[in-house]
């Protein structure tokens, strides 16, 4: 079946980060979106020019209302407007949901390695709220990669679920960490993605989301790591030009 174009209302937005900015949206012909999904975003100017862009949900599974966290792109088209401009009160228009294989479904059951980079963490923050909803308790770790330590995402959040012993969280800052971190800033390299995950005789599923480089280079070390291929979820982004 075709997906088709519904109108979205912004009924409430704040900032994650002084370059991003969380979206929440009514938007009633949208079908029920699973966690991990994402859908495209269409703006149409006055004199008809129309851009869009593919955005995840950041929301959790059958939420009346659905969540973008959306990053400004400097050279952007769609993010600049949507983090700065776009006001409550304002018409969307989106599409889908979209996407069946980068998906986590309440009824699975194996332990579930959550790997993020910068805004990647957004669908598998669906993953994370909707596993909160339902009361799952199949184990489920995240490792999240980001520049510094102002730039997380769902910083709040992810830290109230960690003290409540709900999720196990683990950053590597590739930029500046704080001062009182146990590692230098650096990037995730193998042998901290082997001590940092999940290992593979647990056999977990594995979801990795982030820029495509990011995402390459994490797929290829959990293989080397000896993770199953077919255990291995991945969803990547970069430049839309």
């Amino acid at each position: 079946m075709r997906v088709r174009w519904v109108p979205a209302l912004l009924v409430d937005a704040h900032a994650q980060t002084p370059a991003s900015r969380t979206l929440v949206f009514v938007a009633p012909d949208l079908e029920s979106p699973l966690a991990g999904q994402h859908v495209d975003v269409r703006l149409t100017a006055e004199d008809g020019y129309t851009a869009q862009r593919a955005y995840s949900l950041g929301s959790p599974a059958g939420a009346d209302r659905i969540e973008l966290t959306v990053d400004r792109m400097p050279d952007g088209e769609v993010s600049p407007y949507l983090v700065d401009m776009l006001q409550v009160g304002n018409l969307i228009e989106v599409r889908g949901p979209i996407g069946q294989f980068f998906v986590w479904r309440p009824e699975q059951t194996e332990p579930v390695q959550l790997i993020a980079g910068g805004s990647g963490i957004v669908p598998l923050m669906s993953m994370i709220r909707t596993r909160e909803a339902v009361g799952g308790t199949a184990p489920m770790r995240l490792l999240y990669s980001v520049r510094t330590p102002e730039g997380r995402l769902y910083a709040d959040e992810l830290d109230a679920l960690a003290t409540a012993g709900r999720l196990e969280v683990q950053y590597v800052y590739t930029r500046e960490a704080p001062a009182d971190w146990e590692r230098e800033a650096g990037r995730l390299t193998p042998e901290l993605l082997a001590e940092l995950t999940l290992a593979p005789d647990q056999d977990p599923a594995v979801y990795v989301c982030g820029p495509t480089p990011f995402v390459e280079a994490v797929a290829d070390g959990l293989v080397q790591a000896g993770h199953r291929v077919a255990s291995i979820r991945t969803e990547r982004f970069g430049p839309s030009g």
